[in-house]
């Protein structure tokens, strides 16, 4: 095991930020970094040697920086060989964004979960004019701004424009299954709540987990409710996830889609649900007389929010609220065009 914590320690140290550069992670797995227009400006793909060709894991933004990226990827590291699978583990734009591409590119399918699936789809295919609409509902309904409702019809249509057209067909992946790679087989996770079916892989001969945003080492994942399901309870789902990974090895190299890979994953998980408990304590303090959501992500990060920021800080604070209701320890009043108010119980 020394021997082995050794190697996964010189592994995280090899990962650079160099965009285009395949890092090598282990035998036949490499890191490929992504650029993002966008915070944490990179994400990480994984490019695995699957003998006859080869496995891409995750395809950042549909732009073409990334697409470049990729390019210069095919032209000097693949060895003469071809893609021959695209997995996604999950339907965000700075993963699934050249799924398409790739897979029209090498004839290749796509391997994803069938929620993933269903969800990008939808996404590309959905009425722009009620997409708006719904999400003006959800924001209005949060106590948001008209300025903020504004900022909404600007920035309509982000998912299109970073996701190229997917495949017509897929292969599900489902959680527990066995996904063979090359000579390592990889077991399927699903770590709900980031997205609702995000897939990550676990090979246990080495200890690898490719944790897609589940488990990052720096940043908290965002969990956010969406306007397609205001009532869900994302939170409740991805603290009900994190309890299940610990029952990976404690010495498991964590691979993430953002960031270097890291050790302590037990610890990782630890403090993060931690800190959602004491965001839960804190917003039940902050609902002790009646508040509207924005007005409590307000309080909670501190400090002024341009709109970009506060749709994030409102989608998390609704997802605390959504699970702090199903708890019943607040309660949601308010009806019709008007906002929602929360109180504690």
């Amino acid at each position: 095991m020394a021997q082995a914590d050794q190697a996964h320690s010189a592994a995280a140290q090899r990962i650079a930020p160099d965009h285009g550069l395949p890092q090598e992670v282990a035998a036949g797995l490499f890191s490929v970094r992504l650029p993002l227009p966008f915070s944490p400006w990179h994400v990480n793909a994984w490019l695995l040697d699957d003998g006859e060709g080869w496995t891409v894991i995750d395809t950042g933004t549909g732009d073409a920086a990334s697409k470049a990226v990729w390019e210069e990827v095919f032209a000097h590291h693949l060895a003469g060989r071809p893609v021959t699978r695209v997995v996604v583990t999950h339907f965000h734009l700075d993963h699934v964004g050249l799924a398409g591409w790739l897979c029209a590119r090498f004839g290749a399918p796509l391997w994803m979960a069938r929620t993933e699936w269903l969800q990008a789809r939808a996404a590309l295919s959905e009425d722009a004019g009620q997409a708006l609409a719904q999400q003006q509902k959800l924001h209005r309904m949060a106590g948001c701004s008209e300025a903020f409702l504004a900022y909404l019809v600007e920035n309509n249509s982000f998912y299109t424009r970073g996701v190229r057209p997917l495949p017509a067909s897929f292969v599900r992946l489902r959680d527990g299954d066995d996904l063979a790679i090359g000579g390592t087989n990889w077991r399927v996770l699903v770590g709900a709540g980031h997205a609702p079916e995000q897939i990550c892989l676990f090979d246990a001969g080495r200890r690898l987990l490719i944790a897609a945003d589940h488990v990052l080492e720096t940043i908290s994942p965002y969990i956010g409710v969406v306007a397609s399901e205001p009532e869900g309870d994302p939170l409740g789902d991805y603290l009900a996830a994190l309890e299940r990974f610990k029952a990976l090895p404690a010495e498991t190299l964590v691979l993430p889609s953002h960031g270097a890979p890291f050790h302590g994953m037990h610890q990782r998980i630890d403090t993060l649900i931690a800190g959602h408990k004491q965001r839960l304590e804190q917003v039940v303090g902050f609902c002790e007389e009646p508040r509207m959501a924005a007005d409590i992500a307000g309080r909670l990060f501190r400090r002024a929010l341009e709109h970009r920021q506060m749709k994030f800080a409102v989608g998390e604070t609704l997802a605390h609220l959504n699970l702090l209701i199903r708890q019943k320890r607040v309660v949601r009043t308010g009806a019709g065009e008007g906002a929602y108010f929360y109180t504690a119980v």
